[in-house]
Parts: structure tokens; C-alpha cells; sequence
């Protein structure tokens, strides 16, 4: 495979992982309208909402993973082509991208996906205390 083909793979990896980054986002924030929205106080709905974000957010976690790996992998390919394999352009390209490249290790990525998924779901359950709260605090008519 070429420099070329190998950078070419390389961001489109990149697409792919922000793509997923992008889903991922849109459903906290639909998932949240929808939570802030409910008026009545109901626990079951809460609890279900939960279970399906994080089953959402396992598969979600999952396939940030493979293409994280995947990135990590390619960009090895990169720096690790010999030189004599590389044609001119190249040469004169390889110093300047290179160090550019810079795909975060899965640990750091996992984390961040993690702890928001937490603060999510402490999101969710906040809001239905809250419509408890106010269920209690009204006057019954």
C-alpha cells in the first residue's frame, strides 16, 4: 500500500469515527428534549429510557472502539513506511503531515464516553426528581 492510500484510509477512519461521535450527540440532546419535555412524574418511563441509552451507548462505545483501533493501526503504517518505498512528494509531504497526525488512545476516549454517559443518565433522573418534586408540591384540584 502506498503513502498516499494509507493517509487516504487514515481520514477516512476519521470521518467514519466522527460520524459516530456526531450520532452520539445528537441522541443525548434528543434524549434530554425529551426528558426536560415530560410534564408527569414516571419512574418506569425514566428507567427505560435509561436501559435503551445504555444499550445505545455500549454499541456506541463499541463502534467508536473498532474505529479508533483501526486509526491507531493506520497511523502505525504510516509513520512506520520505510522511506525508500516513498516517491518524491512524498518525501517532502511525510514532515509535514506526520506530525499532525495524532489519534487519542482508547483509554482517554472511553473515559470521556463514559463519564458522559453518566452525567446523562444523572441528567435524566435529575429531571424526574424534579417533576416529583413539583407532582407533590402542587395542589390536588
Amino acid at each position: 500500500m502506498r503513502y498516499y492510500d494509507l493517509l487516504q484510509l487514515y481520514f477516512e477512519r476519521s470521518n467514519a469515527l466522527q460520524w459516530y461521535w456526531t450520532i452520539y450527540v445528537v441522541v443525548i440532546g434528543g434524549l434530554l428534549a425529551f426528558s426536560s419535555l415530560r410534564q408527569r412524574p414516571d419512574a418506569r418511563t425514566a428507567a427505560l429510557v435509561t436501559v435503551l441509552y445504555c444499550f445505545f451507548a455500549y454499541k456506541n462505545l463499541g463502534a467508536i472502539k473498532d474505529v479508533t483501533d483501526q486509526r491507531l493501526a493506520i497511523h502505525r503504517a504510516i509513520v512506520s513506511l520505510p522511506g525508500d518505498r516513498l516517491d518524491v512528494k512524498e518525501i517532502d509531504l511525510r514532515p509535514v503531515i506526520e506530525p499532525t497526525l495524532l489519534p487519542p488512545e482508547y483509554p482517554g476516549v472511553r473515559n470521556f464516553h463514559v463519564a458522559s454517559d453518566l452525567l446523562t443518565i444523572a441528567a435524566i433522573w435529575a429531571m424526574e426528581r424534579r417533576r416529583v418534586k413539583a407532582a407533590k408540591a402542587a395542589p390536588l384540584v
